[in-house]
């Protein structure tokens, strides 16, 4: 598929919100981890007020079961009835849900045209490593027990949801089965260590390099950083589906993005990635607000649309 050329420099409403995100996140108290999770289940609980602002065109259907909890998010136009996205959403592994992340899922459900089973995944404290990789793993086998196909299936997700995506498929591929069509990996987290290069970490406008150490603290709970389940960028990506990547050139991941690419290629993966300039952690969750933000997702739907048809 021919890629649009990236814009040079971000949109004023992109630096406006960039700005105010740097006033609000960057600069909340570190050092106590339960006081993150407390934080960051607060903060990014917020963005439910956005979903009436982002659910036109589209019905919400919750899923309960004994191993299966999430969302659909269904078009109300014509459908894709045999394609469904599996969406994972971001939060550091230990916040967030399906609802908060409706800005993503439900643009995505309207512009590929296909339903997008948003995964409510355990969260850590209560939860930890690996709950989060059980959980993706069989939300992918369940969309095949009730009758879609893997080559229809796409899988995306969003900062740590993005390296649960890759954590996922190799959970797949170790068991040898079968393998989404495609899978999307908005500004990844990719490596748990804490001792990635971070040449972004005075101009990302949210995190800071030892956000990342405290999450993964509480997340992992004693497992080693390294295991590819937790850090999938130490996995064998040989042999995984066609890869899009994206990330901006300032935020605090984007050294985790390059990598992924770069080791995914060398592993005969194709793999694309979108460098976009000077925006905010997970900026796709900013649709109709900045510009980029529909442009990213009108990629992805593009980008599943290529790979699923």
């Amino acid at each position: 598929m021919a890629w649009p050329q990236l814009p040079e420099r971000p949109s004023l409403r992109a630096r406006v919100i960039t700005w105010l995100l740097r006033l609000v996140v960057k600069r909340w108290p570190r050092g106590d981890c339960q006081a993150l999770v407390r934080r960051a289940r607060r903060q990014l609980g917020l963005l439910r007020w956005m979903s009436p602002l982002v659910s036109r065109e589209v019905t919400y259907e919750e899923v309960q079961s004994a191993d299966i909890c999430g969302e659909w998010v269904i078009p109300e136009a014509n459908y894709y009835e045999e394609k469904v996205l599996l969406y994972l959403h971001g939060g550091g592994y230990v916040s967030s849900t399906p609802r908060t992340h409706r800005p993503i899922t439900a643009s995505l459900a309207r512009m590929a045209n296909q339903r997008v089973f948003a995964l409510d995944y355990r969260l850590a404290p209560e939860v930890p490593f690996p709950a989060a990789v059980d959980d993706a793993a069989r939300a992918f086998a369940w969309l095949m027990e009730i009758g879609v196909k893997a080559e229809n299936i796409s899988i995306a997700g969003d900062s740590a949801g993005g390296g649960l995506v890759i954590a996922a498929l190799l959970r797949l591929k170790a068991r040898q089965q079968p393998l989404p069509a495609c899978a999307i990996c908005l500004s990844p987290w990719v490596d748990l260590t804490g001792a990635a290069s971070y040449g972004n970490a005075e101009t990302c406008a949210m995190y800071r390099p030892e956000d990342v150490s405290a999450f993964a603290e509480v997340y992992l709970n004693g497992a080693s950083p390294r295991s590819p389940e937790a850090s999938p960028l130490f996995g064998d990506l040989h042999g995984l589906p066609p890869l899009l990547v994206q990330a901006s050139t300032t935020e605090l991941l984007f050294d985790e993005a390059v990598q992924l690419h770069e080791k995914a290629k060398k592993s005969g993966v194709d793999s694309t990635l979108r460098e976009y300039p000077g925006l905010p952690h997970v900026w796709q969750m900013c649709n109709g607000l900045m510009p980029e933000a529909g442009a990213a997702l009108r990629e992805i739907a593009t980008f599943i649309f290529d790979k699923t048809k």
